[in-house]
């Protein structure tokens, strides 16, 4: 992560981490460890992933004590083994002890989904299909959450409803129709906005193509009617596909020449990667 845009972007969330976690003191370290004592902690990886979160997790540190080093030997998108020394942090004990929970949260999560996204994508290679993660995401993480995202191979779909027109069914339905909606959001929207529709059947998707939409989502479709949508857009607007899509069932729609297909679970199913904080050494 570009170190200017954590510190704008992140730093808030951070900051707001380590309040809920220390509202008024630690008092289990403050009880152990009443004074300045510098000392070291190794970060162990406990199991095999894809690891993310390095400057989110190092931050944490610094934002307690800008004095705090972490000294990594992997970089994020490596690949680590169970058991590999990943990093050194070295500091004021009560930083070390008081930042560890909240540093870990963020790199186990952000490490999970990076392993997790990374699995599907080798799922899609060697076909044309990207992989998009969604909105679905866990509130207060998105930007942690989409940037492992990438780490892990993936490509981010919209970040926020700024970002991009999706016009979903409730859309739809205020609008009062596929070609009323797109045509509201042609003039509305700026013309460098492209314009997605959510369809779940081949009607919408005729009605979508009509329309002149941009992307179309084909939702909930089972493959022979995906397969009969591709056919009936036939290049005039990319596809997307969507819908409990899972590691588990993905490679059942990339034989449908599907530009993209985007899944939630890259973010809310995604096991965290277990890594751990061990061996604190007090110096003399």
């Amino acid at each position: 992560m570009n170190p200017i845009t954590m510190q704008l972007a992140a730093d808030k969330y951070i900051r707001m981490a380590l309040e809920e976690d220390i509202n008024n003191e630690d008092v289990s370290t403050n009880a152990v460890m009443p004074e300045y004592r510098k000392g070291e902690v190794q970060l162990i990886c406990k199991e095999d992933g894809i690891i993310a979160g390095l400057a989110v997790f190092e931050r944490v540190f610094t934002l307690l004590d800008p004095e705090t080093k972490v000294n990594c030997t992997v970089k994020d998108g490596d690949s680590v083994r169970k058991g590999e020394v990943l990093a050194v942090v070295t500091g004021d004990i009560r930083v070390l002890l008081s930042g560890e929970r909240t540093a870990l949260n963020y790199l186990q999560r952000m490490s999970g989904i990076a392993t997790y996204t990374n699995s599907v994508v080798k799922l899609l290679e060697g076909t044309r299909t990207k992989l998009l993660d969604t909105r679905k995401t866990t509130p207060g993480m998105r930007i942690f959450e989409k940037y492992a995202v990438r780490v892990g191979g993936g490509c981010n779909h919209r970040y926020n409803l700024s970002d991009g027109v999706l016009l979903k069914d409730n859309h739809i339905d205020a609008a009062g129709g596929v070609r009323e909606a797109v045509e509201a959001a042609r003039a509305y929207a700026p013309f460098v906005r492209k314009v997605e529709v959510e369809t779940e059947d081949l009607d919408m998707v005729r009605e979508a193509v009509e329309a002149g939409a941009d992307i179309i989502m084909l939702d909930n479709m089972t493959p022979d009617v995906m397969a009969e949508a591709v056919h009936i857009i036939n290049g005039r607007a990319q596809t997307e596909c969507s819908g409990n899509i899972t590691r588990e069932n993905i490679q059942m729609i990339t034989s449908l020449g599907i530009d993209y297909v985007s899944s939630g679970a890259l973010t809310h199913s995604a096991p965290i990667l277990d890594i751990s904080l061990k061996h604190l050494k007090v110096f003399d």
